[in-house]
């Protein structure tokens, strides 16, 4: 398989806080009480929804339609059986018409991370070894 992203996750000295490294970025990951950065649920959605708008928005210009500025919220849910559920409810300043905002939903649902938080993808663990 192709590897497609990464990222390394450190904790702290800190109860939950956690180190993020990724394509050079550093982030911040917590749960609360603490909340010194967002929930791994939190980048799980947001991961979701820098997708979403970005592939509506090349598409949108492939298209040559005026998004103007395109917003997307997002949330998650989970119901008794723990069973997960996801809404996007999405938003855009530009004039479209009813059949263009079909298929700017109907994309959404096509997306990359979509796709893959849909699909599933398998979960593998083993220990690192110290050199």
């Amino acid at each position: 398989m192709k590897v497609i992203a990464s990222a390394r996750v450190r904790s702290t000295d800190q109860p939950y806080r956690q180190l993020i490294d990724t394509r050079g970025f550093e982030l911040t990951g917590d749960e609360p009480p603490h909340d010194s950065g967002p929930a791994p649920y939190d980048y799980y959605l947001t991961g979701l929804g820098i997708c979403t708008t970005i592939t509506l928005q090349m598409y949108a210009e492939r298209k040559g339609w005026d998004l103007g500025e395109l917003t997307l919220e997002l949330t998650l849910s989970k119901n008794a059986e723990g069973e997960t559920a996801i809404h996007r409810l999405l938003d855009a300043t530009g004039d479209l018409s009813e059949d263009q905002w079909a298929r700017l939903l109907e994309i959404a649902g096509k997306t990359p991370v979509t796709r893959t938080v849909i699909d599933g993808a398998s979960v593998t663990s083993e220990r690192m070894r110290r050199r």
